[in-house]
């Protein structure tokens, strides 16, 4: 049973920094961030593929430069290193895995088949 448990969530003023974890079970090329914030659609966050011959980081525009995806493979562990967060930042983070990386990744959360049950970024001003 594939099991995604994200920690590390919190409430923090702007500017500060936060890191996420999701401790996985099984092996994954491709895993991702997402998050939703109350009332507005799922988006994806940052993505990695991590391959036998290709290693890729994804962000989207509003994250890049503050936001860091990895990877520990040996301890099972995603994170996302989140730096000057602003309030807009304020959502539930999920992680996911078993979809697809690259091109609009992003916009395809349906297609990631597993995901954890989320942990609370708010971020006040």
């Amino acid at each position: 049973q594939v099991q995604l448990v994200e920690s590390g969530g919190g409430s923090v003023q702007s500017g500060m920094s936060l890191r996420l974890s999701c401790a996985y079970t099984g092996s994954w090329y491709c895993m991702a961030w997402f998050r939703q914030a109350e009332g507005k659609e799922r988006e994806g966050v940052a993505a990695i593929y991590n391959g036998p011959h290709r290693h890729d980081l994804y962000y989207v525009d509003p994250v890049k430069g503050r936001f860091t995806i990895s990877q520990d493979n040996a301890k099972k562990t995603l994170y996302l290193q989140m730096n000057s967060l602003k309030p807009e930042d304020s959502a539930m983070y999920y992680c996911a895995t078993q979809g697809p990386c690259g091109g609009d990744w992003f916009t395809r959360g349906r297609e990631f088949k597993f995901w954890g049950q989320g942990t609370q970024v708010t971020v006040s001003s």
